[in-house]
């Protein structure tokens, strides 16, 4: 009977998440073509740790840091996706995604539950090798595709320099093999007037 239930519960928590797919980001595909979804952002954010894992400067464990990109915005489901440029909407972003997770989670078996709730809170904080890693992951792909679509949200963000600078340095300390690539976008970026030179 509690392998029923598990089952159950695990089969509506698949359900549930399929609603990732409906949660618009501010980035586009990198065709140009239409912006991005979550589970899109997920999918790639994955394959890009996988791509890019012996890059990383600290020992990381790929499984853990996958199962991260798989789970980390799972919670946007509720709380919605917060662009990076869009100041105002960060003022509550953590009380809504710790909300959202409480609700998410709570779908799961305990044990599971569990599990994915402390990789969920482990990527947020980015204090271990594995989260930090991940975490430039994460920046580093709507980075990437902003660079490819011809400015994207640095150009409907009024994006600075400075600003981009703070949120991509994550990279430089967790994959510096990938920071000169990082340096010339940024000075490509704000010739073409993409990136403001403040």
């Amino acid at each position: 009977m509690t392998n029923n239930l598990s089952l159950t519960s695990q089969l509506d928590f698949l359900v549930e998440v399929d609603k990732m797919k409906n949660v618009l980001r501010a980035n586009l595909l990198f065709d140009n073509s239409r912006r991005e979804n979550d589970a899109e952002h997920s999918w790639h954010f994955a394959l890009a740790a996988l791509t890019l894992a012996k890059h990383a400067k600290e020992r990381i464990n790929i499984d853990r840091v996958i199962r991260m990109a798989l789970i980390h915005d799972l919670v946007e489901i509720y709380a919605g996706d917060t662009p990076w440029g869009d100041i105002p909407a960060h003022e509550h972003k953590a009380e809504r995604e710790k909300e959202a997770a409480d609700k998410l989670f709570a779908l799961l078996p305990a044990g599971q539950s569990r599990e994915f709730r402390t990789l969920w809170e482990e990527f947020d904080k980015m204090e271990t090798p594995d989260a930090r890693f991940a975490s430039a992951i994460d920046v580093f792909m709507p980075f990437f595709a902003n660079h490819k679509t011809d400015g994207g949200t640095w150009v409907s963000f009024k994006m600075t320099r400075d600003r981009v600078y703070k949120r991509i340095n994550i990279v430089k300390d967790t994959i510096p093999s990938l920071w000169p690539f990082v340096e010339s976008v940024i000075k490509d970026a704000t010739n073409k007037g993409w990136i403001l030179n403040k």
